[in-house]
């Protein structure tokens, strides 16, 4: 059966996630379900093979003794292994809980103490290190796992050993009768937030959220038959388990990144992906190293003449002269943005984080449509979602089909439906506060327009009082200074005082090249500190200013001389600013960017 006539499962084919592996092979067969590089070279695994995969691992854990309901945690990085465990734990019965890999051991620790994990699959003897380390802190631990065993004792389990045990385990009927006893809204995952206030909590996922997904995939077409789906994400994010689920659903082939994030730009041109999930830093990069050097009023000209040209393009309509002769000058640089994905992307969807308009628009104009939704761990990842011919720029679209949306009085955005998450994980309070009347209580603050598109202001918990009673949403304007090629990171403050400032970090990929061509050093401290490195940023500065009223203007900022980091706590392992971290980590910059007068 060829990509373009097999059909997708729908959800009267699949009652749980737990049987999802093994109907997509019933469906797809010998399709390719996934692609890993492996010494150099890509292969191709089948659904019928990932089935059989996931079958014997999951035989494996239970003849370690797994008891349905059992939490299982895996910290790996995103690799077949990662999804093959992760699978068979759900076709086991037993309740998965991911781990970022770029945890620490205490991270580690409260994740898989607070869920009560018995068993642990680490990736290598590095992961392995962070759980021995913390191992007097995890009572319920029994089993700790290995997928690559190299530098790990011949005596620790491993999942090829878990798979051998499988392969030969005559307990089929076992894992039949589990999974027939799955009910939908049983747990099926639990996601630790990232945390960018307190200790993660975390979130309940059923069964029935995630088939809520797919079948939102599937009606939106995201994702669909024979689509090529790269993917770089954390598995332990929202995002990725979205994607991963669709994707055997749909009957996708999903292309596992190479394993170096310094890569995934160079892969996107040998993978050629049809459909790629991403975060917002992957396109602002990527639109950073295409604008640079371009005339901003050419640019402008250009994007605006691409929009157009597309809009004429989804209408039907022939493009204007004027606007063609524009748009073909602008030609060979928007073949050079198509080529850098590959050359046949059909959508891009990012995720996680703001993303600025005017991104979006130069990715639209060059003919490759980057689509923003807008979801939390909460809402199993999903709240709105845009389209290729149904997208209104500046706003994250539209609610989902089955959810609905509503902005409170205060402008919190509120959602209700199948893909509201179940509650935190011992933690009724919490769940409570969240969850009230049905309604899932995001946090976010917002506005609705009349045909239902959703613009994101803030972040209920990030707004600025200052001491003149100005409320500000940070967010704003840092993404602003952020689409600066010289600017990493910008962090808003002003709390209950005069006015706001903010610290900046430079982003060495830019900023060392430039320096060294003014005969500068290439030491980020020292340019931190260089006067024309300061006169770089007080423009930017200055530019954003211009879009804001005095009240919410910056009126001074600082460089600091490192990038933010998740060593130092300041960032989540989704890159998401901890402004707490910050703030407290900095706190004497930030005292010193009072300490004169501001007229």
């Amino acid at each position: 059966m060829t990509a373009t006539t097999r059909t997708s499962l729908d959800v009267a084919t699949v009652r749980t996630v737990a049987e999802l592996p093994f109907a997509a092979a019933d469906r797809y067969g010998d399709e390719s379900a996934i692609r890993f590089r492996r010494d150099g070279t890509w292969h191709d695994r089948s659904f019928t093979e990932l089935a059989a995969s996931v079958r014997a691992i999951a035989l494996g854990l239970i003849e370690t003794g797994l008891s349905p309901g059992d939490r299982v945690c895996v910290l790996a990085d995103t690799k077949p292994e990662w999804s093959e465990a992760g699978l068979a734990v759900l076709a086991a019965g037993a309740v998965l809980v991911p781990i970022y890999p770029s945890s620490s051991p205490d991270e580690c620790a409260w994740v898989a103490g607070n869920s009560g994990a018995r068993v642990m699959i680490c990736d290598n003897a590095a992961q392995l290190a962070k759980i021995d380390s913390v191992r007097d802190r995890l009572p319920d631990l029994v089993t700790t796992v290995i997928i690559d065993p190299a530098g790990v004792g011949p005596v620790h389990p491993t999942l090829a050993g878990l798979f051998a045990a499988g392969h030969a385990s005559t307990r089929g009927d076992e894992l039949a009768r589990r999974q027939a006893a799955i009910a939908p809204d049983d747990p099926s995952v639990i996601i630790y937030t990232s945390g960018t206030t307190g200790p993660a909590k975390g979130c309940v996922l059923t069964h029935t959220n995630w088939l809520a997904l797919c079948t939102i995939i599937q009606e939106l077409e995201y994702v669909v038959a024979g689509e090529v789906v790269y993917l770089f994400l954390p598995l332990a994010h929202v995002f990725a388990q979205i994607i991963q689920f669709g994707a055997l659903y749909a009957g996708a082939t999903i292309v596992y990144f190479g394993g170096d994030p310094r890569r995934v730009i160079p892969e996107l041109a040998e993978v050629r992906p049809t459909f790629l999930p991403s975060i917002p830093r992957v396109f602002e990069k990527l639109y950073t190293l295409f604008t640079a050097g371009a005339d901003p009023a050419w640019l402008a000209r250009a994007v605006e003449a691409g929009l157009e040209v597309r809009r004429c393009e989804r209408a039907g309509e022939p493009v204007p002269d004027d606007v063609a002769a524009t748009y073909e000058a602008a030609e060979p640089l928007f073949a050079k943005v198509r080529g850098a994905f590959g050359g046949r992307l059909r959508k891009a969807l990012t995720g996680a984080a703001p993303i600025a308009a005017s991104v979006l628009e130069f990715f639209h104009a060059a003919g490759v449509p980057v689509l923003e939704g807008y979801g939390m761990t909460e809402s199993a990842g999903v709240g709105t979602v845009t389209m290729p011919d149904r997208f209104r720029l500046g706003t994250v679209g539209v609610a989902a089909p089955g959810v609905r949306l509503r902005c409170a009085d205060d402008g919190e955005i509120l959602m209700a439906g199948p893909n509201v998450f179940a509650g935190y994980w011992r933690n009724d309070a919490a769940t409570d506060e969240t969850i009230v009347d049905g309604w899932l209580h995001t946090g976010d603050l917002g506005t609705l327009d009349d045909d239902g598109f959703l613009t994101i202001t803030g972040r209920k918990k990030d707004i600025i009082i200052t001491s003149g009673g100005k409320n500000i949403a940070p967010a704003n304007l840092e993404n602003e200074l952020r689409q600066s090629r010289w600017i990493s990171h910008a962090v808003m403050y002003g709390d209950r005082r005069p006015y706001p400032v903010v610290l900046v970090t430079l982003d060495a990929e830019e900023i060392v090249p430039w320096a060294r061509e003014q005969g500068l050093t290439g030491d980020l401290t020292a340019l931190a500190a260089d006067p024309r490195v300061r006169k770089l940023i007080q423009d930017v500065v200055d530019a954003a200013n211009t879009h804001h009223s005095r009240a919410t203007q910056v009126k001074r900022f600082d460089i600091l001389d490192r990038d933010l980091s998740q060593d130092s706590g300041e960032l989540t392992p989704t890159l998401k600013v901890k402004r707490s971290v910050v703030h407290a980590n900095h706190a004497e910059r930030y005292d010193a960017l009072y300490s004169e007068v501001v007229s």
